[in-house]
């Protein structure tokens, strides 16, 4: 198996946007609180691997792998508080949300694209 390069993120990037908004599609006939907990569960999920692909792929130098360890932990710790961080406003100023939906979206996002993009490979 070979270790993933900015391509390959950009790639499953593309999926995640194509998922995400056949998520919201789909939910839409739902009404206004699953949609908006699908587009707040799909947004996020979204916005916190895009920094994570360009926080660790920006000036990448394979002559440093140890860096670019380091450099992934620290994107990784910031995607995470950034989606804790997301959550807790949405939680916080939004009436209406579903709290399952909105976490389901997001698994679904993260994992979907990612195992098609796996199918599809190179």
């Amino acid at each position: 198996m070979q270790p993933p390069d900015a391509p390959q993120a950009k790639r499953i990037l593309k999926f995640q946007v194509i998922f995400g908004f056949g998520a919201l599609v789909m939910a839409s006939p739902f009404g206004v609180s699953v949609a908006l907990s699908v587009l707040v569960g799909a947004g996020t999920c979204l916005l916190a691997n895009a920094l994570l692909a360009a926080w660790v792929f920006r000036d990448y130098r394979a002559q440093e792998p140890a860096r670019l360890v380091l450099r992934f932990y620290g994107a990784e710790t910031a995607k995470i508080a950034l989606v804790l961080g997301l959550f807790a406003v949405a939680y916080a100023t939004l009436d209406d949300i579903e709290i399952p939906v909105l976490l389901g979206a997001y698994f679904l996002v993260q994992v979907v694209p990612t195992l098609i993009a796996a199918q599809f490979g190179n």
